[in-house]
């Protein structure tokens, strides 16, 4: 009888520790995308906002999410909440949400004026969520889609997404080691660690 009682009073003890334990869950805006508080609004005319974060010391990244969107909020509240991921892209990135099927302008670097949603479909994107990592300069005459140094679609894991912006920021785009490699010897090099 005495190990019934001190097995029910662990399991109660653990479920008090569940229940209390707080849920990271993602604030949604009126938009209906989730949000990050380091997320940055921006008037979405792209050079502009590629020349604010170089004057920062940062890269853009557009984020592209739709209202309803279950691997956005995966994103949101199993990766952008850990601190060290927010910390390293706060830190390194500026980052501008679009919504999939928005409607809000958007000056191309093209230098054309034209929905988000329209530009999702000038550049080729059908996916949620989608970042795309912009370069430190732009070329002239080219959009935003053809101008981006990467392209990263879907949520992934942690892991990739941190190594995803660190290859970003160390430029491996630039290199000839592609990001899968990369992403492998930084998996590799972390066993190795432990």
């Amino acid at each position: 009888m005495p190990h019934l009682k001190k097995t029910i009073f662990l399991i109660l003890t653990a479920l008090c520790v569940i229940i209390s334990t707080p849920i990271h869950a993602a604030e949604i805006g009126e938009d209906g995308l989730h949000k990050q508080p380091w997320f940055t609004t921006s008037f979405k005319d792209i050079a502009e906002d590629v020349q604010a974060a170089k004057d920062e010391g940062k890269r853009l990244a557009i984020i592209y999410e739709q209202r309803g969107c279950i691997y956005c909020k995966k994103l949101h509240e199993t990766v952008l909440n850990d601190p060290k991921i927010a910390d390293y892209i706060k830190s390194n990135f500026m980052v501008v949400q679009y919504n999939l099927f928005g409607d809000e302008e958007v000056i191309d670097t093209d230098g054309e004026s034209l929905t988000e949603k329209k530009a999702a479909r000038k550049w080729r994107l059908n996916y949620t969520p989608t970042i795309i990592f912009m370069p430190e300069a732009l070329s002239q005459n080219q959009d935003a889609g053809r101008a981006a140094v990467a392209i990263m679609p879907g949520a992934f894991g942690k892991g990739t997404t941190l190594n995803m912006f660190k290859w970003v920021k160390e430029k491996g785009y630039e290199g000839d080691e592609h990001f899968q490699k990369y992403h492998a010897r930084k998996l590799a090099e972390g066993k190795a660690q432990d």
